[in-house]
């Protein structure tokens, strides 16, 4: 967990409009975001820096969103996960969450409703207590 102000994201997602209009959404309410567009891109950022929350899509062009989830939660365990995805089904809600993911939004979403799930989940575990 970060200690600044300034809430960070590491957001994975290979389609370039979704990603860039995203960012901008989130840096609109002072969310500093980190992109990349696949899974070795999301394991290098994720494990090499700090971030409030962790932004997935469910399909890269190197793999699942799932497997990408998987790798972050074998060296982190607390930080939240959101997949903001296309993949509609139930099933697909289902498989995030036992992957590791604390939420599933599906897209197209209003960016405000994106906007409040992000930063209600960055809120919620800055709140947490620090594991021991």
């Amino acid at each position: 967990m970060l200690n600044t102000n300034t809430p960070r994201v590491l957001y994975i997602e290979d389609h370039e409009d979704t990603r860039e209009l995203v960012t901008l959404v989130l840096e609109q309410k002072r969310i500093e975001v980190v992109t990349g567009s696949t899974i070795k891109s999301g394991v290098a950022l994720a494990g090499s820096q700090e971030f409030d929350l962790y932004l997935l899509d469910s399909w890269l062009p190197d793999g699942s969103g799932l497997e990408l989830c998987r790798k972050i939660r074998e060296f982190d365990k607390a930080t939240p996960i959101l997949f903001y995805s296309a993949a509609a089904y139930e099933m697909d809600r289902m498989e995030a969450i036992k992957s590791g993911a604390q939420a599933y939004l599906i897209k197209p979403s209003h960016p405000s409703e994106l906007c409040s799930l992000v930063t209600s989940l960055i809120e919620t575990h800055r709140h947490l207590p620090a594991a021991v």
